[in-house]
């Protein structure tokens, strides 16, 4: 069954203190829809308020707090949402022999497991509605995973696979689910990232000790980003496709922003196995020899 129209423009857009989902709540009320933007911290709420928005508080690693929110966007809307929109989600450096399990449970509850229980919320009511747009913000390493990323590449992953999986589940319901492939954008990813990173490893002894702190200050320098300038775009060319994704009569499986992501999605389909690991390995070499 082909997704069906939107009828309802009321949207729940969550990690909304910044980057993507700002950007993303700020577009879609320009278009005339009706937004409940989320975050965690107080403040991050505040500062949506100043915008003009009535944002919802909502920390998607608690299951009360989930429920929560879900009440408040159904009783503003009157019982409907057109669209969700999973946002929220964070990022790290480790090898995956340094990951321990309250890193890999820690990035699991948000980028994974909240995405999962939130949307799933929903469900019900946009097969009663007969319509629905679900976009997951996804990262191309949820199909090429990269040294030093696999943790999080394991959470996107997952994310692409419940995606994947959750569609062809939908086919005759008239909603329709899409990924978000950003790349590199010009966001405080990178930054919180390394303070991320600086929390979680605590391995004087590991053999990647010395990459990591140069990956961290890199990163909290801003340096990292001037590297990648060149290839980066701004969050709002996220949200762009983000809106195409609602509103499109043919909505996107898989939407990539940036060459980044795109050239990574068809290195992971053309080329073998051993020749992408002999790329990456000679990176490797140059970084920890």
């Amino acid at each position: 069954m082909k997704a069906r129209a939107v009828e309802k423009k009321t949207v729940l857009v969550t990690g909304c203190s910044s980057g993507i989902g700002l950007a993303t709540a700020r577009l879609l009320k320009e278009h005339n829809w009706q937004v409940a933007p989320t975050a965690r911290k107080t403040e991050d709420l505040a500062k949506l308020r100043a915008e003009g928005f009535d944002p919802v508080a909502l920390d998607v690693t608690d299951s009360g707090s989930i429920a929560d929110a879900v009440g408040v966007v159904l009783d503003r809307f009157g019982g409907q949402l057109g669209a969700l929109i999973n946002n929220a989600g964070f990022g790290l450096t480790s090898a995956v022999e340094d990951a321990s399990r309250a890193m890999l449970r820690d990035i699991f509850e948000v980028n994974v497991f909240g995405l999962q229980e939130l949307t799933n919320r929903f469900i019900p009511l946009f097969r009663q509605q007969g319509y629905g747009r679900i976009v997951n913000v996804s990262s191309v390493v949820g199909e090429l995973s990269l040294p030093f990323a696999g943790v999080y590449s394991a959470s996107k992953y997952a994310v692409e696979a419940l995606s994947d999986a959750l569609r062809r589940e939908l086919f005759d319901s008239g909603v329709a689910v899409s990924i978000i492939q950003p790349g590199p954008i010009e966001t405080r990813f990178s930054e919180n990232l390394a303070h991320r990173t600086d929390r979680y490893l605590k391995n004087p002894d590991s053999l990647f000790s010395s990459f990591y702190k140069e990956a961290i200050e890199i990163r909290k320098t801003g340096q990292a980003t001037r590297t990648a300038g060149a290839f980066m775009k701004p969050p709002e060319a996220v949200a762009k496709k983000i809106l195409h994704c609602l509103e499109s009569p043919r909505p996107p499986i898989r939407a990539r922003v940036t060459a980044v992501a795109a050239c990574g999605a068809i290195i992971r389909r053309i080329l073998p196995a051993a020749l992408i690991d002999a790329a990456m390995i000679a990176g490797i070499r140059k970084k920890i020899l």
